[in-house]
C-alpha cells in the first residue's frame, strides 16, 4: 500500500511540477516574471484555441498578435518564419504549431 501512495505522490508531482517548482525554488520565481510570450494566431485555428486554453490552464500570461487583423503581427510572423499557426515566442525560443512540452521547456 505504501508503494502505490508513494507512486500516486511521484505521478501527481511529476504532472505538476510546473506549480510546484517555483515554490521549491522560490529564487527562480523571479526569472519567470520576465518572460514574455507571445502568440502568434488567427481566431479561426483550432490549434491556436488549443494553445490559448494550454497557457490559460497553467496560468502563463502571454500577448495575443492576429496575424489576420494586424500588418504589423503579420510582418513579426513572417520574420520569424511562420509557415502555419500558431507560431509562439518564449524569449528567444520560437514554437512552430501546437506543442505541449515544448512550450513548457521554452517557457
Amino acid at each position: 500500500m505504501k508503494r502505490i501512495l508513494l507512486i500516486l505522490a511521484a505521478l501527481a508531482a511529476w504532472q505538476h511540477w510546473d506549480r510546484l517548482e517555483p515554490m521549491l525554488l522560490g529564487n527562480q520565481q523571479q526569472v519567470a516574471e520576465h518572460r514574455e510570450v507571445i502568440l502568434y494566431a488567427t481566431s479561426w485555428c483550432g490549434y491556436c484555441a488549443k494553445t490559448r486554453a494550454f497557457l490559460g490552464e497553467r496560468g502563463i500570461a502571454y500577448t495575443e498578435m492576429d496575424i489576420e487583423k494586424s500588418a504589423d503581427a503579420r510582418r513579426a510572423y513572417d520574420a520569424l518564419g511562420g509557415r502555419g499557426v500558431p507560431v509562439l515566442k518564449v524569449n528567444d525560443t520560437v514554437i512552430h504549431g501546437y506543442d505541449p512540452q515544448g512550450i513548457l521547456a521554452a517557457y
